[in-house]
């Protein structure tokens, strides 16, 4: 069976070369950091719950940062199959609390794990929509209600967006192949 590659569609706002999912995640943190990023979701779901238009003079801002995120999103459904190959070098010994953002320690030590658990809830379709739909009301003067599912969606990218800042700052190393198979037999027992 041939793999599907996913386009992430990353022309827009990061020029014409083409990304791995890694250099993606580099390329949008480059644009704009951690705090700033989570801020701009904050006022995008802020937003679409009111009935008023986010950055109503620079409305094209809104929307850069919708291309962005959606191309962050499609790394993200591309990483979490990265872990059988990947390995996250370790943390620090001295751990910061706020360094740690939103993730479990369990999450901390593996970040990998926040993107397998977010899109075995929900789908990548899913998650585009859920930013698709509220990028669309943070822009519109009418709003909408935010359900379970939407705040589900919107804990889950926000964690994404922490891990992928961890593996960032921390690298990432092949694991040979005979981790590999070491893996698979403590897997199997």
């Amino acid at each position: 069976m041939k793999k599907k590659k996913i386009d992430f569609e990353a022309e827009f706002w990061d020029s014409h070369q083409k990304h791995s999912c890694m250099t993606l995640i580099d390329a949008f943190f480059q644009m704009d950091d951690l705090p700033a990023v989570k801020e701009i979701l904050c006022d995008v779901m802020n937003y679409s719950t009111q009935p008023k238009v986010l950055l109503k003079n620079n409305p094209y801002l809104v929307f850069h940062f919708y291309l962005c995120i959606r191309s962050f999103i499609r790394a993200g459904y591309l990483i979490q199959f990265k872990s059988k190959k990947w390995k996250v070098n370790d943390p620090p010994e001295y751990k910061s609390r706020l360094l740690q953002g939103l993730l479990s320690d369990k999450e901390y030590r593996n970040p990998f794990l926040v993107f397998q658990k977010a899109f075995k809830e929900f789908s990548l379709k899913e998650f585009e929509y859920f930013i698709t739909e509220f990028i669309y009301f943070s822009l519109a003067n009418s709003y909408d209600i935010p359900t379970d599912t939407n705040v589900a969606h919107f804990i889950h990218l926000t964690k994404m967006l922490d891990a992928a800042q961890i593996i960032r700052e921390r690298g990432i190393e092949k694991i040979k192949k005979q981790n590999i198979k070491n893996k698979k037999i403590e897997n199997e027992k």
